[in-house]
């Protein structure tokens, strides 16, 4: 990541006009147990695109990160089988479990998220840099 932004900074802070957008879980802000070494390198994301977005914001460039919870996809309902199978529980009651952390009470849609990057790569989202945008229904207790 650090290394693909490296190639392609330099042609947008000369253009004044750039978007540079990442992805991480939620364990960059609300620890998720086992997962020791992600949930570092995930905060460690958080803190360089905090520091770049400073660097290049009078460059016409943002840098945000999108976090996103539980959104329904294929790999989600992969998680939600296996947890299911290792529990001993029914893929509807794992389920049912997950809703029960989230507060809009379901999973998100894919598109959501879609619409969320497709924004902050546009115009609009040129005073908005440096910000770690939700996606995950409220289900992040954190503030």
């Amino acid at each position: 990541l650090i290394a693909i932004t490296d190639r392609v900074l330099p042609g947008m802070r000369q253009r004044k006009w750039g978007r540079i957008i990442t992805s991480t879980t939620s364990g960059a802000i609300s620890p998720i147990k086992n997962l020791a070494i992600s949930n570092t390198l995930r905060a460690a994301l958080l803190a360089w695109s905090k520091t770049l977005s400073a660097e290049v914001a009078q460059d016409g460039v943002t840098v945000n990160v999108i976090m996103p919870g539980r959104v329904a996809t294929d790999r989600l309902r992969e998680l939600d089988e296996a947890r299911a199978k290792r529990e001993n529980l029914s893929y509807d009651a794992v389920v049912k479990q997950s809703l029960q952390l989230i507060p809009a009470g379901r999973y998100g849609d894919p598109q959501e998220y879609g619409d969320t990057a497709a924004f902050l790569a546009s115009q609009n989202a040129s005073f908005i840099t440096g910000s770690v945008i939700r996606v995950d229904g409220g289900q992040i207790p954190a503030v």
